[in-house]
């Protein structure tokens, strides 16, 4: 896949999305998972359950495992990890989670950054995109929903 050109940071428009948005994730081979766009989140997470630290060749990666879409199974996924690190939740309790980095893909714009691995199994939503990943140039309009278009899955 051809790597869109970077375009610089004062000469690029804005990226309108809504409150939801499907997200590729190339390097784990998922794509339009649903997310939810949260400005007052820092970092962007992924459900993961049985997650799992291991060293390879010296190197942090972290098993984990993550169902795309309500009606499939979970699948196991590897990815780099970056490191531990403390998170206050959604319900203000603070827990450690671990820090995967991979590249994510918005709309047109393409980057590699981190998520942290979480059970969202309570969330109605598998993926939540944080602020720090909105600020490579999207501006979230909170009335919307599927800006940059619809799910493939009927259970929207």
């Amino acid at each position: 896949m051809a790597r869109s050109p970077r375009i610089p940071k004062a000469d690029r428009q804005p990226i309108d999305i809504g409150w939801v948005e499907c997200v590729d994730l190339p390097d784990l081979g998922l794509s339009r998972i649903k997310a939810k766009i949260d400005t007052g989140a820092a970092t962007s997470s992924i459900h993961a359950t049985r997650v799992k630290p291991m060293m390879i060749d010296g190197q942090l990666v972290v098993e984990f495992w993550f169902r795309a879409h309500r009606a499939e199974p979970a699948r196991k996924y590897r990815a780099p990890g970056v490191e531990q690190r403390s998170v206050k939740s959604s319900n203000g309790a603070i827990e450690l989670r671990y820090v995967i980095e991979t590249t994510m893909m918005l709309g047109s714009v393409r980057w590699k950054g981190h998520m942290t691995l979480a059970n969202r199994n309570t969330m109605t939503f598998p993926l939540l995109i944080g602020r720090r990943a909105l600020r490579r140039g999207f501006r979230v309009d909170c009335t919307r929903k599927w800006v940059l278009g619809l799910p493939e899955e009927t259970d929207r």
